[in-house]
């Protein structure tokens, strides 16, 4: 009893109010007013926890599988040729304690030709058996595939849906075009070479397999003329550290080479998701603030019809102050209620997505991801503490800040006047 005694009544008072049952209909009307607004904080709150999280788990998912084929960093001459001294550049890259593999590769434009058929790609030069150690081929099958590119074979590896296509199959012939011509006699005459192709693979990102084709980086040595690898490419124990150890490299190699790390490749597309991850956000506060003003109209309606109680408290001695903090009680306990529930809310459903996405589909028999549509056919997830700490902050200071002007009214109460007519 005597923890109770030393509770402020301000407290006991606001919580009081809170919870006021529905003894009239105005008493009524207001519990619901206040039951609206704590239900709308909740689920605004909810919905950008869940918004969010999809998008950081769409973010990841795509990030995961672009990874797949591209490397954390690449290292070029600067001058565009061959990597001069190949051996002592690889062994001073692996130096780095975050650099876990390198591998020289060869990167060139050229056309791709099967019959009447004709498409731009990317070649890529690559040696077999170092290749593993930078990209995430995931399956046998596939790692297989890049196994059956020996020198002087002049063997091709396409993404599907390249293969797709132009139409190809394992062991079909297929004419590598390349921009780099030879000069006859009739002018100059771009360089073509008939290729085979010795299987195909699957990254999950339809820029890479619609563009990419590989080939022994021998081979497209012999194939472009250069002297040798035009690059490196390496993998790091931690992805998200490629910008510094890409500052690094940068500054142990010299203006001789130029690095790139896998932020630098997509930045346009990781930009554009930024973007539209902070406009979401800023979209669904908006929600949570319209909820969190609707305390304005409950608070002032509560402080109208306890006009009579505030003019008693103040007879007996309450100050302005003290006024003003039961009705700052009031409000923010409505609002730490409904970014409780909505956090509650929001995380069961962000941690279950996977559960519950299914569940609805097979329910309404629809597909919301469909295959042949979307990069992934599942609903990614990803709730990350750096979202949920400023949508609960966010929430919390909206609902305080809009219960200010109904307590401060409330403090200014006249005590004479409002019990002249009681």
């Amino acid at each position: 009893m005597a923890f109770f005694k030393n509770i402020p009544y301000e407290l006991v008072l606001g919580w009081r109010y809170t919870r006021a049952g529905r003894a009239t209909r105005r008493n009524g009307f207001i519990s619901f007013i206040s039951g609206v607004s704590m239900l709308g904080i909740a689920l605004g709150v909810a919905a950008l926890i869940i918004v969010l999280s999809v998008m950081n788990g769409f973010q990841k998912e795509v990030r995961d599988r672009m990874l797949g084929v591209v490397s954390h960093i690449e290292v070029y001459a600067a001058d565009g040729g061959a990597v001069q001294d190949l051996a002592a550049v690889l062994a001073k890259l692996k130096a780095h304690p975050q650099v876990v593999g390198a591998a020289p590769f060869i990167t060139a434009q050229a056309l791709l030709a099967r019959g009447e058929d004709m498409k731009g790609v990317l070649v890529r030069g690559i040696d077999p058996a170092l290749e593993p150690e930078v990209t995430d081929m995931a399956s046998e099958a596939q790692r297989a595939s890049l196994m059956r590119l020996l020198p002087g074979q002049f063997g091709m590896v396409l993404g599907a849906d390249l293969a797709q296509s132009l139409g190809v199959q394992l062991g079909d012939p297929v004419t590598l075009v390349s921009p780099s011509g030879q000069v006859t006699p009739a002018g100059v005459v771009p360089r073509m070479k008939q290729m085979q192709v010795v299987g195909t693979f699957h990254s999950g990102h339809y820029e890479y397999d619609s563009t990419l084709a590989m080939m022994h980086v021998a081979d497209a040595a012999r194939m472009f003329r250069l002297e040798g690898p035009t690059g490196i490419r390496l993998k790091l124990q931690d992805l998200h550290e490629a910008r510094a150890v890409a500052r690094d490299l940068q500054l142990q190699l010299g203006a001789s080479f130029w690095v790139r790390d896998w932020t630098q490749q997509n930045k346009t597309w990781f930009a554009a998701v930024q973007v539209e991850k902070r406009m979401m956000f800023i979209i669904l506060t908006l929600i949570v603030a319209v909820a969190a003003f609707n305390l304005v109209s409950t608070l002032v309606m509560t402080v109208t019809d306890k006009r009579a109680d505030i003019a008693i408290l103040r007879t007996l001695g309450a100050s302005p102050r003290s006024i003003m903090g039961i009705f700052v009680v009031q409000g923010a306990t409505v609002g730490v209620i409904g970014t409780m529930s909505g956090l509650l809310l929001g995380l069961l459903v962000a941690f279950n997505i996977d559960v519950i996405v299914p569940a609805l589909e097979k329910l309404f028999n629809a597909s919301f991801l469909p295959r042949d549509i979307y990069l992934i056919s599942r609903m990614p997830s990803e709730p990350l503490a750096s979202d949920i700490l400023p949508i609960a902050v966010i929430s919390l200071v909206l609902a305080f800040v809009a219960t200010l002007y109904p307590s401060w009214r409330a403090s200014q109460v006249n005590p004479a006047e409002a019990l002249r007519y009681e």
